[in-house]
């Protein structure tokens, strides 16, 4: 059994396996198909020594004979289209072609120079003169010559669909592995923080400064919101009915007070209670990670716009800034996994933000509009309580 748990050996002996597959079934085709067009040329062959014998019977031997072979031949031969021509290259009769345009002699002679192209012709000898029929293949024989175009393209299909699957597969695998590392991650944080919440309680008694401990009790608070969100990868979020402007607010303020001084931000509402159902540690991040691209883009140095308005069954949020902006090209680039303009960075932020707000909020988030050296606008659109 341990051949079959190797999966990487597995999916290449199926691969195998159906192009040896595919392989003998265009092999196969192929011979049919051969021997079909061998079967239509004994059919003209035939057809051929049936002329050869109406033309050398006598009168008598005809009449006599009119019920037998030859005739029976000719009348039967009525899926190939051919052409009887004499050693002079002049028609001298045709049969099975288009019924409306057989008596067309430029007809005629362009199905002729097609049968040339087709086929060898046969020559039927008798009493001395030498005729030869031309001869198309048959409308069946035609179709067939597309058969093995469409397995090749069902090769093809099938193949794209093999690969499709275990790239998916790959991909849920890679999913299930920063899954765990996230979840992990959020374990391994738990420990930290339980000690940090001691030594606060040790400062408080110490009588330290509140003002520090205040801000100490901010970045454990935010921490601990970190470690929550990774917790919560790869698990469907809860929704509770919260108010979007204090949520929203809490993670401007806190990116604010901890962004550079040369930095004008702004933060405004239409509404001081605007209602929707959200995820807060989840949601919070989306506006965090909007919030330091921002940053970045400015370089440090700007004006960051925030704003939620309330427009019927809808809530925008829109963060504006006056970053180095980015050609329209990449206003959807930028929110696939592992692409960033930045030097450092692993490109997954607004990845996960458009999942966040798409995913599990059932939103939209998008790049309303930017120019380059001029800034950026990025909008979220969320259904209203």
């Amino acid at each position: 059994m341990k051949f079959f748990s190797n999966t990487l050996l597995l999916k290449r002996i199926t691969m195998l396996v159906s192009l040896v597959i595919v392989t003998l079934i265009l092999w196969n085709t192929y011979t049919f198909f051969q021997k079909f067009k061998q079967s239509e040329r004994a059919k003209m062959e035939i057809h051929g020594e049936a002329i050869k014998e109406l033309n050398t019977e006598s009168l008598e031997d005809l009449e006599k004979n009119i019920s037998e072979l030859p005739l029976s031949v000719i009348s039967r031969t009525k899926d190939i289209p051919f052409i009887l021509v004499d050693a002079n290259g002049e028609i001298k009769g045709s049969n099975n072609l288009d019924p409306k345009k057989e008596n067309d002699p430029k007809y005629l002679k362009e199905q002729l120079e097609i049968m040339k192209d087709q086929n060898q012709p046969i020559q039927v000898d008798y009493l001395g003169k030498t005729d030869f029929i031309y001869y198309r293949d048959s409308d069946l024989l035609n179709k067939l010559t597309y058969y093995p175009l469409a397995l090749i393209l069902i090769l093809v299909l099938f193949l794209a669909v093999i690969y499709l699957f275990y790239s998916s597969n790959k991909a849920a695998e890679t999913n299930k592995l920063w899954t765990g590392m996230a979840k992990e991650t959020a374990h391994q944080i738990g420990t930290p923080l339980s000690s940090l919440l001691g030594w606060i309680s040790i400062l408080k008694m110490e009588k330290v400064d509140e003002t520090y401990i205040e801000e100490i009790e901010k970045d454990v608070h935010r921490l601990n919101t970190i470690a929550n969100r990774f917790s919560k990868i790869g698990s469907v979020p809860e929704l509770k009915k919260e108010n979007i402007v204090d949520i929203t607010k809490q993670a401007f303020d806190y990116l604010e007070s901890r962004s550079s001084k040369q930095i004008s931000f702004s933060f405004s509402s239409t509404e001081d209670e605007i209602f929707t159902e959200l995820n807060t540690e989840l949601f919070g991040w989306v506006i965090e990670n909007l919030i330091k691209n921002a940053i970045d883009a400015m370089l440090g140095k700007g004006e960051l716009n925030l704003k939620i308005e309330s427009k019927q069954k809808k809530v925008k949020i829109t963060v504006s800034d006056t970053g180095k902006g980015m050609p329209k090209k990449l206003f959807k680039q930028i929110f696939k996994p592992g692409f960033t303009t930045k030097k450092r960075g692993w490109g997954l932020g607004l990845s996960l933000s458009k999942r966040i707000v798409e995913d599990y909020h059932n939103g939209k988030i998008f790049v309303k509009k930017s120019e380059i050296d001029k800034g950026t606008t990025f909008q979220i659109l969320l259904n209203k309580l």
